[in-house]
């Protein structure tokens, strides 16, 4: 066989545009998953032989045969029980590159769609700024309120690390060659595409896409994390963040001018790789200093790319215009004798400008990033002195007319350098508060101040803590002999003021404290930061650090107590002053991830909707402005979901112009790998923020304490029914391990941190990622919905209802929240999503797993029933017939993928029972993760 069995036929997409109905029409896109998947079969024929395509097809067929009920899925599962381990691997192989070929499909549709959209002049799509701008106007906000809302206006996602995305960043590569291809295609008028050579360079990156490893043979080191997040920039960021901020300004100053809006930009990336320590050895001083070191060099080495291709643009003679006075100065200050460029003072200036770059760069990073410049110069100290110099360019070039040129390169150049400096982003400092507390305990005895730290009250630690911060002098020495723990710590502070002081404030802008409890915890970092010389007790204008301090409130009874731990904060007149030395901003973590773990889904959303009304009252009578920062993950169990609805969501002045949330793992390449998405989701985000922040989202009125009550009721309920389950049900812990690949997802290559905090059986114990990570492998879900429907039903239907009639007006009341409620309908939509994705056939295949058969039959009887009561209450409140009807597109993706998914569930089951049954063979190991690969593909969003 060759790429010759391709038919040309079959490249021509059909017509892309949609009925008059609106509806999408969905025969372009099973055209590219009939042509993809007749590609990958004929590759497969190719280059394992007949034998292996016909098993593969086979198997495709009963597996659609499965999903449309006209077979038996145990008569498929007991097919590929019997295949030998060789054929299964290649099995498993074959459908994990259809999965992945089928998602590959719905993006470019999804892309198809939105080209019909702005073709036919369609209203602007929700999540656009275009639809938000539209809004505002209709709102005829004052323009006092506006600026006071946008003061200091903040939108940051930061990119984690966080060990979910299973791709290799080859197998990336090879799928963006093929969705190259299909846009391509679908982009050309009839006959500018060679149809056989298309083909050929279909075929040969299928062929390559099959020849090629999916996993990886080794774990991630966390240089390669931080290389690889970096690499979005170059795909995505550059392009697109600084233009966003641009056109932000703009319109919102054309709106209401003279209030001088977003004179900082709005929108900033961050990160946290290489900077948060929470449970991982491997972020040590030198990763510290290896990522700032790294952000440096990517932000020099793109505004020197730039000032070379400006110069190489800006060829105006001044035989032919006259530059400003300004530019006359940069262009003689930047001793260039070329002849050449006698006549052009812009090439000159613009020499000058790079050489300045470059010797900062030289000072930084000790190389230049780039081509050596043409003379040394000396370097600028600050990015502002760049921006000011590009100033001078953008002023002279509109002086004679030529505002076009100063509006395309250099204005993106101008906004890049205000957005990027030369420290890329802020990289975040995290670490666990029981870690702040050992050290600092160590410190303090080796200083003689507290013999024994650990043993004293909350109220004791307050009074040494403060005591501390009023004084310059640090605990230990230098030289002071400590444990491995403490000088680990003192180190990576000391690399963070070190990059501090070479780039500026902006690198290290925040330290957070995961599990903070108490006024203590806070307290304890910024005896920390002092020791490292990041914190001044003794400033000019008092207390000051560049670090500002962020706890982060995780559990469901930290959320509870985060406002009384707020105030409790800056009643401290010490810590209020380090607040007022960061312009009266104080930022607050909220984690989505151990809240779920700790009490189910509708009790973690409900508790942190509380908590963050919570500190906004605070934050009100206190007078500081306030900034969550939204510790979100990729799936609905840690928080994931819908952006732009999770932000219009929040609670009243929860938003206020300020919001930062992390994104992590496989959310990353979805939303940054291109420029078009990381486009549409930025926007997504910005926009949420400002329509929060300027507009009455919530809409309840009067009726808010009322539901609030009731959420208080039903979030209890939900809690009781997860925790009867997860945390009092004997033996969960045991079914957990043997019903899901838990044990062998910790072998999986795809992050730098280790799955558990700590050694040890307990739920606890576990990191949320693998905790949610499971639970999607096994199609349970579990995470996304547990507890809600026992919670529904129990207050629809309870003793106290009242008879029928006062079941139809608990239920009328929950329909009517669902209408009018932001917060009530998203997470109600969100579990929706997940209910759609569970599958309880074949997650009976996995509780088979459990030897027990007591415990298997008792757990599983639960979750089969509390699944059942969640999808009838579910429809109940919505008035919908089926789950999905609010999200077609969904429910459209899953028709398409997940008949694929099934034979790759029936053999990690198989897989898993023989090597638990100690087959050892290693092809039976690699089958298992490659399961795991191939299912967290094709559901996208997997941890």
């Amino acid at each position: 066989m060759s790429e010759a069995t391709v038919d040309v036929a079959d490249l021509r997409p059909a017509d892309s545009g949609e009925p008059a109905d609106g509806r999408a029409d969905e025969a372009p896109l099973r055209d590219d998953i009939r042509l993809l998947g007749r590609v990958l079969g004929e590759v497969i024929r190719e280059q394992a032989g007949e034998d292996v395509f016909q098993i593969v097809e086979s198997t495709r067929v009963e597996a659609f045969r499965v999903r449309r009920s006209e077979v038996d899925r145990a008569e498929l599962a007991e097919r590929l029980a019997g295949l030998d381990v060789r054929s299964a691997n290649h099995v498993i192989r074959a459908f994990s590159h259809f999965s992945l070929l089928a998602n590959l499909a719905e993006d470019i549709h999804h892309e198809r769609r939105r080209r019909y959209h702005r073709r036919e002049g369609s209203p602007p799509q929700a999540g656009s700024l275009a639809a938000t701008f539209q809004l505002l106007d209709e709102a005829h906000l004052d323009t006092d309120a506006v600026a006071r809302e946008l003061a200091g206006a903040l939108v940051s996602p930061v990119v984690t690390a966080h060990p979910t995305e299973v791709r290799r960043k080859t197998i990336f590569q090879v799928q963006r060659q093929v969705a190259d291809l299909i846009r391509q295609r679908d982009r050309a008028a009839s006959g500018e595409v060679d149809d056989a050579d298309w083909a050929a360079k279909l075929w040969r990156s299928v062929l390559t896409l099959w020849q090629t490893a999916l996993l990886r043979l080794s774990r991630l080191r966390l240089t390669d994390e931080i290389d690889e997040a970096l690499r979005y920039y170059e795909l995505s960021l550059f392009d697109v963040v600084p233009a966003l901020n641009s056109e932000l300004r703009r319109a919102l100053n054309e709106r209401w001018p003279g209030a001088g809006l977003l004179p900082r930009p709005m929108l900033l990336p961050g990160s946290w790789i290489g900077g948060d320590r929470d449970g991982n050895p491997y972020v040590t001083a030198d990763a510290l200093r290896r990522a700032t070191r790294r952000q440096a060099e990517t932000a020099l080495g793109h505004h020197l790319a730039e000032l070379a291709a400006l110069r190489d643009e800006l060829s105006m003679s001044d035989r032919l215009v006259t530059p400003t006075h300004d530019l006359y100065i940069l262009a003689d200050a930047a001793r260039d004798e070329s002849q050449f460029r006698a006549d052009e003072p812009y090439r000159r200036a613009l020499n000058g400008i790079y050489a300045r770059v470059a010797a900062a760069a030289q000072a930084i990073l000790g190389s230049v990033p780039g081509v050596p410049p043409h003379a040394q110069l000396e370097r600028y100290a600050s990015p502002d002195e760049l921006r000011a110099d590009l100033d001078v360019v953008d002023t002279s070039l509109r002086s004679h007319g030529a505002g076009a040129l100063a509006d395309d390169r250099l204005l993106r150049l101008r906004e890049a350098v205000d957005v990027f400096g030369f420290h890329l982003c802020g990289l975040d400092l995290r670490q666990n508060s029981a870690v702040h507390e050992e050290v600092l305990a160590e410190l303090l005895a080796w200083a003689g101040v507290c013999d024994d730290y650990a043993d004293l009250d909350e109220d004791a630690r307050v009074r040494l803590l403060t005591s501390e911060l009023r004084l310059r002098r640090p605990l230990v020495r230098p030289d002071a002999e400590l444990s491995e723990l403490a000088r680990k710590e003192l180190d990576v502070l000391l690399a963070a003021a070190d990059a501090v002081e070479q780039l500026g404030p902006a690198v290290i802008p925040n330290y957070v404290i995961s599990m903070c409890e108490s006024v203590s915890d806070v307290l304890e970092v910024a005896v920390l930061l002092k020791e490292a010389g990041l914190l001044d007790p003794a400033a000019e204008q008092g207390p000051a650090c560049p670090v500002g301090i962020s706890p982060l409130f995780e559990t469901i009874d930290d959320l509870k107590n985060a406002g009384s731990t707020l105030a409790a904060m800056l009643a401290e007149p010490l810590y209020r002053s380090l607040v007022t030395c960061r312009d009266g901003v104080q930022e607050v973590m909220l984690g989505y991830s151990d809240s779920n773990k700790d009490g189910g889904y509708l009790a973690a959303n409900w508790a942190l909707y509380r908590a963050e009304l919570a500190l906004v009252e605070v934050a009100r009578s206190e007078g500081i402005r306030l900034r969550l920062f939204h510790g979100r993950g990729g799936t609905v169990g840690r928080g994931g979901g819908p952006s732009y609805e999770a932000i219009r969501a929040q609670p009243p002045g929860a938003v206020a112009g300020q919001l930062r949330i992390t994104e992590q793992g496989e959310v990353i390449a979805a939303k940054y790998a291109d420029p078009d998405l990381a486009r549409r989701n930025l926007e997504a985000i910005v926009a949420a923020t400002l329509e929060a922040s300027l507009l009455d989202i919530e809409g309840l009125g009067d009726d808010a304490e009322p539901a609030y009550e009731l959420l208080d009721d039903l979030a209890g309920r939900a809690q009781q029914a997860y925790r009867e389950l997860v945390h009092d049900t004997p033996g969960f812990v045991d079914w957990f391990r043997a019903a899901t690949p838990i044990r062998e997802l910790g072998q999986l290559n795809i992050g730098s941190r280790p799955p558990s905090r700590k050694a040890g059986d307990r739920i606890a114990d576990l990191r949320a990622i693998p905790w949610v990570f499971s639970w999607s492998q096994a199609r349970i879900m579990l995470p996304g919905w547990y507890g809600t429907g026992s919670a529904l039903e129990s207050w629809v239907e309870g003793d106290d209802a009242g008879g029928p009639e006062g079941r139809d007006e608990r239920l009328a009341r929950l329909q009517e929240l669902h209408r009018h409620w932001p917060f009530f309908r998203t997470v109600l939509s969100n579990m929706g999503m997940v209910l759609a994705k569970t599958d309880l056939g074949i997650a009976a295949r996995y509780a088979e797993l459990v030897p027990d058969e007591d415990l298997r039959r008792r757990v599983f009887d639960m979750i089969t029933a509390e699944h059942e009561r969640t999808c009838r209450m579910l429809l109940a409140v919505t008035g919908d017939d089926e789950l999905l009807a609010d999200n077609p597109s969904l429910a459209r993706s899953i028709r398409n993928r997940f008949p694929y998914l099934e034979p790759l569930h029936h053999l990690q089951v198989e897989m898993l029972r023989r090597r638990r049954d100690g087959d050892d063979d290693e092809l039976v190991n690699r089958c298992i993760q490659l399961t795991i690969n191939g299912i967290a593909t094709a559901l996208r969003n997997s941890g």
